[in-house]
């Protein structure tokens, strides 16, 4: 699981049929817990599945792999990431 902000969404004008009614984020993962406030974060930017309704500039979580298609099983959908936590705070304390 890594952690990622919410920068902007995707619209599919052709998808597989799996993908209908999908809601897509681009998130960029944050590449050091350092940096966690900072804007950019530095990391990969990635497009994913949002299941929590995420918003812009929202801290979330992603899943990755094969893990990003668990939650839709047995219906198998296209997906390398897929947001599966809203954070609210993180402590480092």
């Amino acid at each position: 699981m890594k952690l990622a902000r919410t920068i902007g969404s995707m619209t599919l004008s052709k998808s597989h049929p799996t993908m209908q009614q999908a809601k897509l984020r681009i998130v960029e993962v944050v590449d050091s817990i350092e940096r966690i406030d900072t804007q950019p974060l530095g990391g990969d930017t990635i497009v994913c599945w949002d299941l929590c309704s995420t918003g812009i500039g929202d801290l979330v979580a992603l899943a990755e792999g094969p893990e990003a298609a668990q939650p839709f099983m047995p219906d198998v959908k296209p997906l390398d990431a897929t947001i599966v936590a809203l954070l609210d705070e993180v402590d480092l304390g």
